[in-house]
Formats: structure tokens, sequence, C-alpha cells
């Protein structure tokens, strides 16, 4: 009996590239999906596919799929670091912002076209982050703004991650003891303390909550309205990908070999995290969680790809396991559509319409 198909296979694309893709990101307009990769490039694919594949209901009930007419428009890529890309951003002037280790932080265009806006010879451009209100920088233990209002910020370890809240106005930086918040529009700083080696950073979609993942495999969350902290523990690995689901009830992670969901309405107490996923010897990579509807990307160590909801049983595969760990998964602005890599190159966009998925309280 045949293996049925998988969802990139019948409403996707993908390709090999030769070098790991280190981060993906959507242009602000989600016309482009962007792949950094480990050979100073940038892929880019488009989110239109005339004459591609269909998802279409069908009288009674369920969907049925209309397969793609003409193939999709080809992957472009572009040189854009002397050696490695360490960074990706939508810029929210257009185009991308893509850091690397040439000590240059690049503006790119989805057709290729160029400028150079900072080169910092001798240093790596290794975080990007982007929103309507600041772009910012990291080159080793400092922080930059571009733009307006130029400003550097000096820290006491590496920054290892650097997120801005949903409003865009506080751009919160992750390095050694802790987490630092720094308003757009204001010096005046906030130090969140922590001992450890902070990696990554999320925020809560109502900016109550921000949770960081440790090196010491534990979360460490506050309360930013009071300052209180919360402490989350028990991981078989380091949670290095965190995603806050859309209405901000659950924060889901990697860490271990099953997605790991912590309530958040609220959060604290005795409470244990629920798992959801499939369960087996690989370990989840990367997460995230849809723009609007309660619905996980996971990409797995071995190369799977998969959709499932916080405490639900019911799984969709979207790319079977391979060769490589799945390096990001992302969606795009609307949520119809994720963008995949590994850590082997390949590449891929899949069309995820609603009409594939029932939510409660949708009709």
């Amino acid at each position: 009996m045949n293996a049925p198909l998988s969802l990139i296979e019948l409403l996707g694309a993908r390709s090999l590239t030769d070098a790991a893709v280190v981060a993906i990101a959507w242009d602000f307009a989600g016309s482009h999906a962007g792949f950094a990769l480990g050979d100073g490039t940038v892929a880019f694919t488009a989110a239109a596919w005339p004459g591609g594949p269909v998802v279409r209901p069908r009288q009674g009930g369920g969907v049925e799929f209309v397969p793609a007419r003409e193939p999709p428009a080809p992957v472009t890529r572009f040189s854009v670091h002397d050696g490695t890309c360490l960074a990706l951003a939508a810029d929210p002037e257009g185009g991308f912002l893509s850091g690397g280790d040439d000590g240059r932080l690049v503006h790119l265009n989805v057709d290729g076209t160029s400028e150079v806006l900072i080169d910092s010879a001798g240093e790596w451009i290794d975080l990007v982050a982007t929103t309507c209100a600041g772009r910012a920088y990291a080159t080793g233990r400092r922080v930059h703004w571009l733009g307006t209002r130029p400003a550097s910020l000096p820290l006491p370890g590496s920054a290892t991650a650097l997120v801005f809240n949903a409003t865009g106005d506080q751009l919160a930086i992750a390095h050694r003891g802790g987490v630092t918040l720094w308003p757009v529009d204001s010096h005046v700083l906030r130090p969140l303390a922590w001992p450890g080696y902070h990696r990554s950073v999320a925020w809560s979609p109502d900016g109550r909550y921000l949770v960081s993942g440790m090196e010491e495999n534990a979360l460490h969350g506050w309360r930013l309205p009071d300052g209180g902290d919360i402490e989350m523990g028990g991981y078989s690995g380091q949670p290095r990908s965190l995603s806050f689901s859309a209405d901000g009830r659950v924060l889901v992670t990697s860490g271990g070999p099953r997605v790991i969901c912590w309530r958040f309405d609220p959060p604290g107490g005795d409470d244990q995290p629920g798992e959801c996923g499939i369960a087996g010897k690989t370990p989840v990579t990367c997460v995230a969680c849809h723009p609007a509807h309660p619905l996980i990307a996971v990409g797995y160590h071995n190369g799977a790809v998969l959709l499932c909801q916080p405490g639900g049983s019911d799984i969709l595969f979207v790319k079977p396991s391979g060769d490589s760990p799945v390096s990001a998964v992302t969606w795009s602005p609307d949520g119809c559509r994720l963008a995949m890599g590994t850590q082997a190159g390949e590449i891929g966009l899949v069309l995820l319409p609603e009409a594939l998925f029932h939510f409660e309280g949708t009709h």
C-alpha cells in the first residue's frame, strides 16, 4: 500500500540548495518568503502561484485537492555576504534586512538589488529585529538602533535574541544573566535579571508576559506589570524555540520529543505542561503558532514537519522525515502559507488555506 501524500506534496513545492537554512522571514506584505543561507546567499520564494494547487469544499462535507496546472515560480537566489548569513528580517520599508559574519547589514529587495547600510569590518552582525516603529541589530555585546534615532547599548554578554513586542514599542534583548527591555521612544532601560544563559525570547501577544529559553534546560518568565518571576523547568533538552498562541493562552516550546505546552491563563501555580505532536525518539527543533488559529507548525530533528493543536492528539503531516533537522518554520502574515527549511538546505513552501481546517467556534 502506498503511503498517503503529505501536504507539501499536495499543496506545496520544495527545492534543495547547497547551504544550510539559517533563518526564514516573510516580507511585511506576505508576498515573498526569504531564506538566509549559510553560504552568504538569500533565496526567495513567491507566495503567489498562478495555476497552483487548489483546495475546494466538497459537497456534503470535506475538501478536495485540485492539482497544480502550472509549476511554481522558480526560486531566486542572490549573493549578499562574503561569509555566512546570520540573520534575516522583513524591513518595514520594503524588502529584507540581512546580517552576516562579514560585518555588513544589507537591505535586499526580492529582485536582487541591494544596499549596504552598515559595514562593521571585524564584527559579526548576528541578530536583526524590525518593527514598523524601529529597526535594531546586534554586534556581539552591543545592540544598535538603525535610522533616525541611532543609539548603541553595551551588554554584560553577547546578545542572543532580539524580539519586539506585538505593538512594536519595546525591544527585548536576551543575554547572559537575563533580558533587557529597551523602549523604542526612550533610553530608559528595564533590566530583567535571572542567573543563567538566556538563548531565546517570546512575548505574549498582550505584552504582559515575557519568557526566555535557557541553556540550563529550562524556561524563565516575567510578569511584566509587577515584575514577578515564573519558573518553568523539567526539560530534557534546551527549549530554543518558543511561540505563543494567537490568543496568548498557551506558550509552546521545543526542548523535548514532543511539543511542550504551558497554560498562560494565568501562568504559574502547580500546573504541569501538556504535550502535543507525535511521540518518538527524535526531538522537536522548532515550533511556530498560527497567527490567528490554535494551530502549531512543528519541525523535528529527523526533518519531518507536522501540524497539531495544543492539547490535541490529531496531526497532519506537512513534510515527511528526511536526513537533516528542520532549522526553521515560519507562517506567512495571513497564516495561509508555511515556509520551512533544513540544515541540509532544503527549502519548502506549502499552501494551507482555512478550508483545510475546522476550529471550534468557526463555520
